[in-house]
């Protein structure tokens, strides 16, 4: 058989009091953002607490090794400012406003103070071909070691849960998966290649591949599948027949 069955990459399923909590949430993707509300700003995490929702956020990296949140390794698109955010130390880039807006870009640190274990987070890694992600995984891991609430860690990049499984285990792990060809596992192999190295307690699917073997494969064994991004009803619909959590914004939330 080319491929390995799911049964034999995944040996066993998630702790199921350890898991729990993630099924029982809708997250809001990037913050409760709008407009005049930026994604990844302080006031979008503010308006999804208030809104009785939890958080997905991004992590990239500065210069002094941070962890900020922002979703592109390019500054421009949400601040007019060129040049890749990893250029700057985190005081500069806590001096730079969003486009339009009186917010600027924060630390994961700041978010964490400003939740407070009021709802739960989740911390996407941003990762791409080439990148230390490691250094960003132990720059969450600093912000993490004092914070007691609901919190998990994940990414597309396997290394990331793999990471903290050996060397921070208190955050839930999960991996990120889409199937369409701008991903890095468009292809069923990568899919179980990445599955099999992560060793992940959850796995964040894209809405557009869901139902599928895999990941109805992984809820039977009592692995949490939250999806995302869920951005229209149909898609909230979708969502509740075949994931266990909605990552939603816009006119996604139910």
């Amino acid at each position: 058989m080319l491929f390995p069955t799911l049964d034999r990459l995944l040996t066993s399923p998630p702790d199921a009091a350890r898991v729990g909590w993630l099924r029982n949430w809708a997250y809001a993707h990037r913050g409760f953002h709008s407009d005049g509300v930026p994604e990844n700003s302080l006031a979008a995490f503010a308006g999804a607490i208030a809104a009785g929702y939890g958080i997905e956020c991004d992590i990239q990296r500065s210069r002094d090794g941070e962890a900020m949140l922002l979703h592109d390794w390019e500054l421009e698109r949400l601040t007019g400012v060129g040049g890749p955010l990893a250029a700057h130390s985190a005081q500069e880039l806590g001096q730079i406003a969003f486009l339009d807006s009186d917010h600027r870009i924060a630390r994961l640190s700041d978010l964490l103070e400003l939740v407070a274990g009021k709802v739960p987070v989740l911390i996407e890694i941003k990762s791409r071909a080439g990148y230390d992600v490691k250094r960003s995984c132990r720059a969450v891991a600093r912000a993490l070691e004092s914070y007691e609430g609901a919190v998990s860690v994940m990414s597309f990049d396997p290394r990331v849960p793999r990471w903290f499984a050996r060397h921070a285990t208190r955050p839930l792990r999960g991996l990120v998966i889409k199937e369409t060809a701008d991903g890095p596992t468009p292809h069923r192999w990568q899919r179980h290649l990445a599955l099999w190295h992560a060793r992940p307690e959850f796995v964040a699917y894209d809405i557009r591949a869901l139902p599928n073997p895999m990941a109805d494969g992984l809820r039977a064994r009592g692995f949490p599948v939250p999806s995302w991004t869920i951005d229209t009803p149909e898609k909230a619909r979708h969502a509740a027949l075949h994931a266990d959590a909605p990552i939603a914004e816009g006119e996604g939330f139910a």
